[in-house]
């Protein structure tokens, strides 16, 4: 009978997932001589060539991606039993830039339903391996392809339209749209056509947009339109808060975009009461604040 540790097993499937044992080593926090150890060990056992290696990385061999799927299968099932005999907190994955300006905020409502269910966070805004990182919901838009074993609730579209200090949309005579002309654009470099976008959805054409500087997050973008660097096009729920306080006006108000927002809820917490009870008031809350009129428009 074969006998395969399980360290060499994850060793393996971390290499073949990522094609580098550095990377396998740096997320295992092991060395790089463990993992070769551990790869080679499991290929001495099988009898069977399992990675290719070259100077731009390694690549798994037919066996070996046979291998490795069915490794990262076993893994996820070992993942969703665990977290189903002992539960730990409920890791929530959301952008910065929705953690800060939109989930926080709003945070102490559901705590005051549910107080007895404890939260983590994940930050990020891309694809995302929800068993490997034990992520038990996820807020994403339908930019972002969903993983195949999620739950996707659709939440509605999400309103775009440009944004600005008001000191700033005096000073540029922000009037109509063709203004926007000899304005200082500001974009992300996460979303490079919002301008575009934003033109299409509100119907706005013959404007030529030519972006003056582009930041890395929105939560960075928004800051510089508060600050009266420029005139930003984002997402109406990342700037609610600043539109109602004064901080923001929107000088043509907000479109349905191209994008929907949308809830992933992984298969190990499909039944935790928990991630129902989150999943519930996140669909309540955000439904709510796609249908509300952009009142400080």
């Amino acid at each position: 009978m074969l006998r395969a540790s399980f360290n060499a097993l994850r060793a393996f499937e971390a290499t073949a997932r990522l094609r580098s044992m550095s990377a396998a080593a740096e997320e295992l926090s092991v060395t790089h001589g463990a993992i070769s150890r551990h790869i080679r060990s499991l290929e001495d056992s099988l009898g069977v060539v399992l990675l290719t290696r070259g100077k731009q990385g390694t690549e798994p061999t037919p066996e070996g991606l046979r291998l490795a799927e069915g490794v990262a299968a076993a893994i996820g099932v070992l993942q969703s039993t665990l977290e189903q005999l002992k539960p730990g907190p409920l890791t929530v994955s959301c952008s910065a830039s929705i953690l800060t300006h939109w989930l926080i905020p709003r945070l102490a409502r559901f705590h005051q339903r549910h107080a007895g269910v404890e939260l983590q966070f994940n930050v990020n805004y891309g694809a995302v391996d929800v068993v490997r990182e034990n992520i038990g919901v996820a807020i994403r838009n339908t930019m972002i392809a969903p993983p195949d074993d999620v739950v996707v609730r659709e939440l509605g579209t999400e309103w775009v339209g440009p944004v600005c200090a008001p000191d700033y949309m005096r000073q540029a005579r922000l009037r109509q749209p063709a203004d926007l002309v000899d304005a200082r654009l500001l974009s992300t470099k996460t979303r490079p056509a919002a301008w575009q976008e934003w033109a299409d959805a509100a119907g706005v054409s013959g404007v030529p947009f030519t972006v003056r500087e582009q930041f890395e997050h929105f939560y960075v973008l928004i800051q510089a339109a508060v600050c009266g660097l420029g005139i930003a096009t984002v997402p109406r729920m990342l700037v609610l808060d600043d539109l109602n306080s004064g901080k923001l006006v929107a000088p043509f108000g907000f479109a349905p975009g191209p994008h929907k927002l949308a809830l992933w809820l992984a298969p190990h917490a499909r039944t935790r009461p928990d991630a129902k009870a989150l999943t519930d008031w996140l669909t309540e809350e955000l439904q709510d604040t796609e249908a509300r009129p952009a009142a400080a428009a």
